[in-house]
């Protein structure tokens, strides 16, 4: 394997030292979600000042396999008596994506002026990477399906906090992190590293979505089930967690010339709106159903990515195994039915002949949207 040159370890200590200085910032302001939202700040603007802050993959992808481990501990074996609720609300999201979904293709196609396929793929909640391979392979436009479902992200993330702060009530735990557990044995550290290693491996096996964060999760959900261990990994590695997820977050806008961020920023803040309008009425219909907390439906519901979303209730003391999971399975939604739906509604989204109509003669880098639309 090639080492990395100076210039990429630059870029690497860029961004840590960027997302732990936004970090400590955001924790003595008092802002709700310190440390990852500081880091998103900071990293967010020294990409748009046109410095180059990355996050090592394998550094993200193992803080991603410790939230998985995080996220499985909070499966305990009183979650049982409440998977009938889990039932109806998983219902609920099913119909949730269909009338976001629709409802958001409509606002890209009318008002934003998108062709029919990039509003298709930059509408639907979720798997952002399959969303832009399978949206470009179709016809549509790379850089705007990106711009959007990234910014859509980064609006979810950076809002929902403050937004949950002055509706919902919430009193921040001190430094921005939750109490500690009692102190870890060796035998708790080892079926936490297990949990980790051997369920990514498992879930890598089985062609699971997000495998570092579903395998670990998953893992850890099963120990903690067989009540093996009631041991959850420590604050401060959380507040690490928070650092890298949202400094990956921010650097993801790396080289997007600001006229791009800006031109797609309003197709991106309308679709995103009209996403947490749809989630919060049919957070409060699943409420009135089951009496599943709004606050906690809300997270489960809103559009932002497991990792990002799971953060946030741990970091609000929401019930994390229930948001994890239903964003887990929105997600395995979206990647399995997109391009299915897609494949049967095609002539009506993007009838032949027209712009962006896959083997209509006008892809991406054709003479219609892809080439002079709005990202």
């Amino acid at each position: 394997m090639k080492a990395p040159d100076r210039l990429t370890v630059g870029a690497w200590g860029l961004a840590l030292a960027l997302g732990g200085a936004g970090g400590w910032l955001f924790t003595k302001i008092g802002t709700p979600l310190p440390w990852m939202l500081g880091a998103i700040f900071f990293n967010l603007a020294a990409a748009m000042a046109g410095l180059r802050p990355k996050v090592p993959n394998p550094l993200r992808l193992g803080m991603v396999a410790v939230l998985g481990v995080m996220l499985g501990s909070a499966f305990t074996p009183d979650i049982v008596d409440h998977l009938g609720d889990w039932v109806v609300s998983m219902a609920g999201l099913f119909v949730y994506v269909i009338v976001a979904t629709s409802a958001v293709i409509l606002f890209f196609r009318r008002v934003v002026k998108f062709g029919p396929v990039t509003s298709y793929f930059s509408a639907a909640p979720g798997g952002l990477t399959e969303m832009i391979m399978v949206g470009t392979a179709m016809g549509g436009d790379e850089r705007a399906i990106s711009l959007v479902h990234s910014i859509r992200i980064l609006i979810t993330v950076f809002t929902l906090p403050f937004l949950y702060q002055l509706f919902v009530g919430y009193e921040r735990p001190e430094g921005g992190l939750p109490p500690a557990d009692a102190f870890l044995t060796g035998t708790d550290l080892g079926l936490l590293a297990a949990s980790a290693i051997l369920g990514a491996g498992v879930a890598r096996l089985f062609h699971l979505p997000a495998f570092f964060l579903t395998g670990p999760m998953l893992g850890s959900a099963v120990v903690h089930l067989a009540e093996l261990t009631a041991a959850h990994p420590p604050p401060v590695v959380v507040a690490v967690a928070q650092v890298v997820i949202g400094a990956s977050i921010g650097s993801r806008f790396v080289g997007v010339p600001l006229k791009s961020m800006r031109d797609t920023f309003f197709a991106a803040l309308g679709s995103t709106s009209i996403i947490l309008v749809v989630a919060a009425v049919f957070s409060v219909a699943v409420q009135a159903m089951t009496g599943i907390p709004f606050s906690s439906l809300i997270l489960a519901f809103s559009p932002g990515g497991v990792a990002e979303m799971s953060l946030i209730a741990i970091s609000l003391g929401r019930d994390v195994a229930f948001v994890s999971t239903h964003h887990l399975v929105r997600i395995m939604l979206v990647v399995m039915m997109a391009p299915l739906v897609f494949s049967l509604l095609r002539n009506a989204l993007a009838p032949p002949g027209t712009p962006e109509a896959p083997g209509g003669g006008s892809g991406a880098g054709g003479g219609g949207e892809g080439s002079g639309g709005r990202a």
